[in-house]
């Protein structure tokens, strides 16, 4: 089967581009709009609404295949490419992407995001965020050719041996951190709440407002929960505790060893406790920061996300035990292939696997990473896109419920008396 033709059209993304180095840096926040100046390579304004390219595959037999390319909320920080919508990956995706895609064997998943991977410009990779929207329109073309689930074609190519489960969700709140939490303890997801904790205004004076915000969410699960509901708390702190901490590991082990007491009995987890300025700097001061609390017999996991951007990175990490969970941040990665292997890398060396993304993300690309977390049995799954909670949850949660489903063997016919729900 033959692309007759390449669709693309600018779209919206889930949330919005940040900048975060702006931020970061004290910008103040107006309602949902930051004032201030912006400081990263092609932002206008330090918060943009997400723009995404649509691009879609038509096949000789009219099939179009749909994959959407973004960037995730923090383009163009910490090593990551810059914003896809900008002139230089519209250069790319008309002179090289296109160009290639018209030869593609689009039958053969794999083949091509071996292909894929190697197609540069100006001698260097295409931006990452366009390989993602690229591969998730040939994965659902390959699968539309070889009539497969895009589930059974990733397993059956990447990991034929893994049992076909659920895989744990993970919410985040965004800004509305309060009534965002009773929204997943009603939802019972796996993991919450994320939090959104990325200026030093949130993280407060030596971290009293951030552990006033861990005292009520342990306080809110225990009280609307009942005592069968055990999630993870997980918060994202953006690097707040080593800006507050001055990067110290002790300091700010300590402080992260003292947030354990106030979770009633429930796993934490804290991503991106300090940002040490690079990728080498970020596994040193991540395997002290994990040293320090296995010496203070604390079990705070630490997850690592900025500066651990492609598979050498999450290699690197995993080798010097460096993290307790990977974010594997597909759009960052680029093409479905990476993050496919990322899993399968941090199983085999005993570190949990978060198939993550960004808010920014489009309900394609979230469906698709659903394909990755089953055929892979990821440890956990961002619910995405979008900062409204409800709908990245109905959207990862339902398309896992239809593949597995969909995927379950031939019951043969089914009496309608034995349905529990009305047939129209």
């Amino acid at each position: 089967m033959k692309i007759a033709d390449v669709l693309v059209t600018t779209g919206y993304g889930g949330f919005f581009y940040d900048d975060q180095a702006a931020i970061r840096g004290g910008a103040t926040a107006d309602g949902d709009h930051y004032s201030g100046i912006p400081v990263t390579r092609q932002f206008s304004a330090i918060r943009m609404p997400a723009r995404v390219l649509l691009v879609g595959l038509r096949l000789e037999d009219s099939y179009v295949a749909w994959g959407d390319c973004m960037s995730v909320q923090y383009a163009g920080a910490a090593g990551r490419d810059p914003i896809v919508t900008g002139p230089e990956v519209l250069e790319q995706l008309s002179s090289v992407a296109v160009p290639w895609l018209a030869g593609c064997a689009i039958d053969d998943f794999s083949g091509c995001m071996r292909t894929l991977e190697k197609q540069s410009w100006r001698d260097r990779p295409l931006n990452a965020a366009l390989r993602y929207g690229l591969s998730q329109c040939i994965l659902d073309a390959a699968a539309h050719v070889q009539k497969l689930h895009p589930v059974s074609l990733l397993r059956n190519e990447y990991a034929p041996t893994v049992e076909l489960r659920p895989v744990p969700v993970h919410a985040q709140s965004g800004d509305d951190r309060y009534r965002a939490v009773d929204r997943m303890i009603m939802k019972r997801v796996d993991s919450l709440p994320h939090g959104l904790i990325n200026s030093p205004a949130k993280f407060g004076r030596d971290g009293s407002a951030f552990i006033e915000y861990v005292r009520w969410v342990s306080d809110r699960i225990h009280r609307l929960g009942g005592e069968d509901y055990r999630p993870t708390l997980h918060f994202d702190l953006y690097a707040t505790p080593g800006l507050a901490f001055d990067n110290s590991i002790p300091r700010v082990a300590d402080f992260l060893a003292r947030l354990e007491p106030l979770c009633h009995g429930l796993e934490l987890r804290i991503e991106s406790p300090a940002d040490f300025g690079g990728t080498e700097q970020q596994m040193a001061g991540f395997q002290g920061i994990r040293n320090a609390l296995r010496a203070k017999g604390s079990r705070v996991q630490i997850v690592v996300d900025e500066w651990c951007n492609n598979l050498d990175d999450i290699r690197g990490f995993v080798a010097a035990g460096a993290s307790d969970m990977i974010q594997i941040k597909m759009p960052d990665l680029g093409e479905l292939s990476a993050s496919l292997e990322a899993v399968l890398i941090c199983h085999d060396h005993q570190t949990a696997a978060y198939l993550g993304g960004s808010c920014t993300e489009t309900e394609v690309s979230a469906r698709a990473s659903v394909h990755v977390a089953i055929a892979t049995q990821a440890d956990l799954q961002l619910a995405k896109p979008g900062m409204g909670v409800d709908e990245g949850i109905m959207i990862v949660r339902n398309e896992q419920l239809r593949a597995l489903a969909q995927l379950q063997p031939p019951a043969g016919a089914i009496a309608a008396a034995n349905l529990r729900v009305p047939l129209l």
